[in-house]
């Protein structure tokens, strides 16, 4: 009876001791939302976090990855021996593209490597910023525009050991072939002066399809995807990761950007071929149809585009799955 009467007087005190009351002819503002590019992920990143993350990935993750999309990868001898952190640069043709390829990683770059996400889409909602954090350690980043606030944010992760994953394309491809690159990967590697490690993924829009926003659900992002799921299918895809590209002397970023686009076309070009196959058949269209174009794939209609593009992988040189 004492605790409750006690309980009681305390309810009733006033500021300090108790909340300020609000007036109620003022209204109350909405309680601030921190998303977008204003999202505190630092969080993602302490060790505690970073320990379930990696349990949860290698135990987890990457079993059912090997079951849904089984994997030929080539290219991670260019990854031995190399000083970290490094910049993967990879083509993108479905949201499934992220976990895949982290699950390919060599344990010393998989626990170590942030993601770079549309803020717009990823981070627009906090649940959906809460777990793309933490299940693959993504960050915000502007794509639509020039962003300082989002080259200062990976500049210095890269800067304190963070190994970086970026889609410079912006989006997700709407066909399966490759679209221009923006020079967010090339400028961040000119900046911290570390390397790019060129990524091409084959087969991954199969595993979850983009959805067109034909479909009727309003889009997300830059506008060119719809917010409709897509549901997960089990189908091969290829990995290909290229020598380390570092600027060269007087190289300006643009120059630098291209390299790496080409750098990633010429991996397209392995997924049916091999290392020398790939090289020949590039230099072989550049008098023609141009080697820095050829990997938009053909001025054709869908379907002969689709058709192009979808040659199984050859089977060479094929590396096993990391530890």
């Amino acid at each position: 009876m004492a605790r409750s009467g006690l309980r009681g007087r305390v309810r009733a005190a006033r500021f300090p001791l108790a909340a300020p009351s609000w007036p109620t002819t003022v209204e109350r503002p909405d309680p601030e939302r921190r998303v977008g590019l204003e999202y505190d992920h630092e969080w993602s990143r302490r060790y505690p976090v970073r320990l379930a993350r990696a349990v949860v990935m290698d135990n987890l993750a990457r079993p059912a990855a090997r079951l849904l999309a089984p994997a030929t990868i080539r290219g991670l001898e260019h990854l031995q021996h190399l000083e970290k952190p490094v910049i993967f640069a990879s083509n993108h043709l479905s949201h499934i593209d992220t976990p895949l390829l982290l699950t390919t990683l060599p344990m010393e770059f998989r626990h170590r490597t942030v993601v770079a996400a549309a803020s717009d889409y990823f981070f627009d909602r906090t649940w959906k910023a809460a777990l793309s954090s933490f299940a693959l350690a993504t960050i915000p980043i502007e794509r639509s525009r020039v962003n300082r606030k989002s080259g200062d944010t990976a500049a210095e992760l890269i800067e304190d050991g963070w190994n970086l994953v970026i889609f410079p394309e912006g989006g997700r491809s709407p066909d399966g072939w490759t679209q221009p690159f923006t020079a967010g990967a090339a400028y961040l590697a000119r900046r911290t002066g570390r390397p790019v490690v060129p990524v091409y993924l084959h087969g991954t829009r199969h595993v979850l399809p983009k959805s067109a926003e034909s479909e009727g659900m309003p889009p997300g992002g830059s506008g060119t995807e719809s917010r409709r799921s897509s549901r997960l299918r089990r189908a091969p895809i290829a990995v290909l990761f290229g020598a380390p590209l570092s600027p060269d002397e007087g190289e300006n970023t643009h120059r630098f950007s291209e390299r790496v686009e080409a750098a990633v076309a010429t991996l397209s070009r392995e997924v049916q071929s091999d290392w020398w196959q790939a090289r020949r058949s590039v230099s072989a269209l550049a008098p023609l149809e141009g080697a820095e174009t050829a990997h938009r794939g053909p001025a054709a209609s869908p379907w002969r585009r689709a058709w192009a593009l979808d040659e199984p992988p050859s089977r060479q040189h094929v590396s096993e799955w990391p530890d």
